[in-house]
């Protein structure tokens, strides 16, 4: 009997350890956090689904101290946001050569878990803001070892060369080690779900750099990388890339200025290979451990910048995408930081020849609403990030920024199926810029005419609620979903909808509308709206002649709000 307990003791141990092993290796199988292309856009994939990034970054030094950060995590959980954007610097991991410590990035991780919340890291290392402040002191300090870029009469910039390989492998050695760590204790639980590597790198002042070496490598053979590149994808190229290699006659060996030519644009791209291929080692030493979606930001050209230089040189500017596909395989995205006013017309530029859209900075406020709803809704885009709004998410100001986070995070799921089968559309509208108060949107056998929400009424005739003057600060947006061929919601504020058939033939009319919210995904249906709340037009006769039944949407506040809409045509 004795024995027969302990044969039966010995296979409970045998088949519990086995159990414990398949469970283990199950979650060894689970995939990381990775990029994904789903229909017609690229979506980031977390704990095996995809995810919708409705982010903020934190200023600069905020990451540094868990006192100060204290406060503000149940606010940025509160607000709507999911995904923190937070600085690990060189500096701080890495304070004496070789030796690292990573208290402050488990601290992000434990804090971002307390709060339900993911994070996407950003690195700065060599380069923050194109400047190098964030290497440790032994890095500062050996200017012989970790050398600095030069102006044409040799002066110093306060800017590490791309030239020096030591310096990439001390930057991709300490990246590694950070990499290392994060594949350690999140392996599992993917709180980081994505990273940034250095911070809108590019050379300030100068079109490019004129330390020795870097003059070497521009009187020396173009790259046969980048040229087998340009010869590869000739059909697909930039046409800014296009043009400077054709107007030498597409050469395949060369100087710089015999492939491309003289001028600005030439050393543009000598700088883009070089900090593209630097910054290629960094991330690859991190996918090496933990390959993660890995992204770099852009210091995009200001309408005052006259060459490269006025702007950082040789940055992942719209402008530089082929080269920097060369030269950087290793990093998933190329993204804008776009503080500029008009927001859709440079997040196309950024999204050609296929590259992801992820906005890691931008604004907040009721201008930041409409540019995170027009990145998701009408790019297909991973998230958007205003930056360094820690301190003011709470603020009035931020209301109605906020309340589309928290509207938009409730159909999340809905919204990236809707990415991935291309039944989503999103409009913006500004009254700022005379060219985008109005704007028409065709979807399936629709044509969704969008117009701001005016302050005023037409001039003669009944009153309307269409037309007339615009608060100077006015800004509107819209997403729209097509859930079925004639039913449609939209997400929408400081906008009127109205709609035509998209062949031109009849009227379209609204045959039931419905406010409402989601709550767990389920749609719960608020009030039928009929009558004053849907007629945006009484003077029906020219309305009639312009195709409209004189019926719409009305979002007639900053705070955004859902509505549901079933059409018919007459």
């Amino acid at each position: 009997m004795k024995n027969t307990v302990l044969i039966l003791l010995s296979l409970f141990f045998f088949f519990s350890c086995a159990g414990n092993q398949k469970v283990d290796e199950q979650r060894e199988l689970a995939p990381i956090p990775h990029l994904e292309k789903r229909g017609d856009v690229t979506q980031l994939i977390v704990e095996g689904k995809p995810y919708l990034a409705l982010a903020m970054e934190l200023t600069n030094s905020a990451a540094s101290s868990r006192e100060y950060m204290k406060p503000y995590w149940p606010q940025l959980k509160e607000s709507g946001v999911n995904t923190v954007l937070a600085v690990v610097s060189w500096e701080m991991i890495e304070p004496e050569e070789g030796k690292f410590d990573f208290k402050v990035v488990d601290e992000l991780i434990e804090d971002a878990r307390a709060n339900d919340l993911k994070l996407a890291l950003l690195w700065f290392g060599s380069w923050k803001n194109g400047y190098t402040s964030y290497t440790p002191k032994w890095v500062k300090k050996d200017t012989g070892r970790f050398p600095l870029a030069l102006t044409k009469d040799g002066k110093q910039l306060s800017i590490m060369t791309t030239l020096s390989q030591t310096s990439w492998e001390a930057d991709a050695k300490a990246y590694g080690e950070l990499m290392k760590h994060i594949a350690q204790v999140d392996r599992e639980e993917q709180t980081v779900v994505m990273m940034q590597v250095n911070n809108e790198v590019g050379l300030h002042g100068y079109t490019r750099d004129y330390h020795p070496e870097a003059v070497k490598a521009f009187n020396g053979p173009v790259p046969q990388a980048l040229i087998d590149y340009l010869v590869k994808n000739k059909e697909q190229l930039l046409p800014e890339t296009r043009a400077a290699w054709e107007k030498q006659g597409c050469k395949t060996s060369g100087t710089w200025e015999e492939v491309f030519g003289k001028g600005d644009y030439t050393d543009e791209m000598f700088m883009a290979w070089n900090y593209g291929h630097y910054m290629n080692a960094i991330a690859q030493a991190g996918k090496d451990v933990h390959p993660i979606p890995t992204f770099v930001n852009a210091w995009i050209v200001q309408p005052e910048d006259k060459h490269p230089g006025n702007y950082p040189a040789g940055g992942p500017q719209a402008q530089n995408h082929d080269i920097w596909r060369a030269a950087a395989p290793a990093i998933d995205i190329l993204s804008p930081d776009i503080y500029l006013p008009d927001y859709p017309t440079i997040i196309q530029m950024y999204a050609r020849a296929g590259n992801p859209v992820f906005v890691p900075e931008s604004r907040a406020g009721q201008g930041g609403a409409a540019n995170a709803a027009y990145t998701i809704g009408q790019m297909g885009g991973i998230g958007y990030s205003p930056f360094g709004v820690e301190r003011s998410i709470a603020s009035p100001a931020n209301e109605t920024f906020c309340k589309f986070y928290q509207l938009a995070g409730s159909v999340a799921d809905l919204i990236l199926e809707a990415q991935a089968k291309g039944t989503i559309s999103a409009t913006w509208v500004k009254a700022l810029d005379p060219t985008r108060l109005k704007d028409e949107v065709v979807m399936g056998d629709y044509k969704l005419v969008y117009e701001l929400v005016s302050s005023g009424q037409r001039k003669g005739g009944a009153p309307q609620r269409l037309g007339g003057t615009y608060a100077p600060d006015a800004q509107g947006y819209a997403i729209a979903i097509q859930l079925a061929d004639d039913t449609f919601l939209f997400l929408g504020s400081n906008i009127r909808v109205q709609f035509l058939p998209a062949d031109g033939k009849g009227v379209v009319g609204l045959a039931k509308t419905t406010e409402g919210r989601f709550e767990n995904g389920e749609w719960i249906e608020g009030r039928w709206l009929n009558g004053d709340d849907i007629q945006l037009r009484y003077d029906l006769l020219p309305a009639a002649d312009e195709g409209f039944s004189g019926q719409g949407l009305d979002f007639d506040k900053p705070t955004p709000k859902f509505l549901k809409v079933e059409l018919y045509k007459y």
